[in-house]
């Protein structure tokens, strides 16, 4: 771990979840002397603990206590990618690196947004495939 000084992971409400073939459980980090903790060093120090990889551990919701030195937020350790891709949100899985971004200006999605409301029934479903594919080919 780098850094000033050592970090302590402590976790509770350990949880084994296998409908979402996952653990879940909350994480205490305590970091005196730090401001916080990046989720990539965290990624790297819980997964040995509960013997998994640490690209499938999803940390996400972490709030620093006021005063800081310690930090509470919440852990997901997934059994397989498989249901990592099928169960977690799109955000999660770009910020992890297991998928990427989709670029699209703002402006292009309310300019496809505002055509498709202009148009009335049975041609919208093709204009929107058009505005669709248009917007794809940009």
């Amino acid at each position: 771990m780098g850094g000033d000084s050592a970090v302590v992971v402590k976790t509770r409400k350990f949880i084994r979840n296998p409908l979402l073939s996952r653990r879940q459980m909350i994480v205490d980090i305590i970091h005196p002397g730090r401001p916080n903790v990046p989720k990539k060093e965290l990624q790297d120090v819980i997964a040995p603990m509960y013997k998994a990889d640490p690209k499938l551990t999803f940390l996400f919701g972490f709030k620093t206590q006021f005063g800081g030195g310690r930090t509470t937020g919440f852990c997901l350790l997934y059994d397989s990618e498989e249901a990592a891709k099928k169960f977690e949100p799109k955000h999660r899985l770009i910020r992890n690196g297991m998928k990427e971004k989709k670029e699209s200006s703002r402006k292009m999605i309310k300019e496809t947004k505002n055509k498709g409301k202009t148009i009335r029934g049975t041609g919208r479903s093709i204009a929107l495939h058009k505005a669709k594919r248009a917007a794809g080919a940009d």
